[in-house]
């Protein structure tokens, strides 16, 4: 079994910055894509980002520039830097990780932009 534990959420100012991590634990064998989501009350489910296990990112057109995603295999950990955070940024964040091919779901942690 795989376990996800995320940490960093919270309450920010608009303009104010986070940084989110998801460390997996348990039968790992092999992690390949890592990624976050994100859903905001009466909305569905967004990716936010992702990384592949070469290194490759990619970004939802909304957090480009502002949002960075990376990951440290040694640690097996994803991370989410996100800066500049707005509004409409507010959301519970989950990370999403698959291992030797199968997806797991991090518990999900609240990110509130607010003043």
């Amino acid at each position: 079994q795989v376990q996800l534990v995320e940490s960093g959420g919270g309450l920010v100012q608009p303009g104010g910055s986070l940084r989110l991590s998801c460390a997996a634990s348990g039968s790992i064998d092999s992690i390949g894509i890592m990624g976050w989501y994100r859903q905001a009350p009466g909305k569905q489910r967004e990716l936010v980002a992702v990384i592949g296990s070469g290194g490759t990112t990619n970004y939802v057109d909304s957090v480009k520039g502002r949002f960075t995603i990376s990951r440290d295999s040694a640690k097996k950990t994803v991370y989410l830097q996100m800066n500049s955070l707005k509004p409409e940024d507010t959301a519970v964040y989950y990370c999403r990780v698959f291992v030797s091919g199968v997806g797991y779901w991090g518990q999900g942690t609240q990110i509130t932009v607010s003043s």
